[in-house]
């Protein structure tokens, strides 16, 4: 029984560690965005396929997280914002997309 906790908790440590490095990536990722959306013409064909696959890469890590059950509701509040985070990042993205593309 010992041996389980000592595993159980080990598992919720580094799992909140890759928790935050998500967060501080989607981070990054916004400050990058926003910071590039400020140039003109930005949206140039590498631009694109980075923020493209950077979102992409994003959104398998986010969804692909499902929820144990020993998950606090902080976690649960945790994984949604940074879910509707990244929602919003990629409508950003599409509208930066079509403008420049128009």
């Amino acid at each position: 029984m010992k041996k389980q906790k000592e595993m159980v908790e080990s598992f919720q440590m580094t799992h909140r560690a890759y928790m935050k490095n998500l967060n501080d990536c989607l981070k990054k990722i916004e400050a990058d965005f926003e910071e590039s959306r400020e140039i003109d013409d930005i949206c140039t064909g590498e631009w694109c396929r980075a923020i493209e696959l950077s979102l992409d890469e994003m959104a398998k890590d986010l969804y692909s997280i499902s929820e144990p059950r020993w998950a606090a509701d902080d976690y649960s509040r945790t994984l949604r914002n940074m879910r509707r985070r990244l929602h919003d990042l990629y409508a950003k993205y599409h509208g930066t997309y079509t403008s420049s593309v128009h």
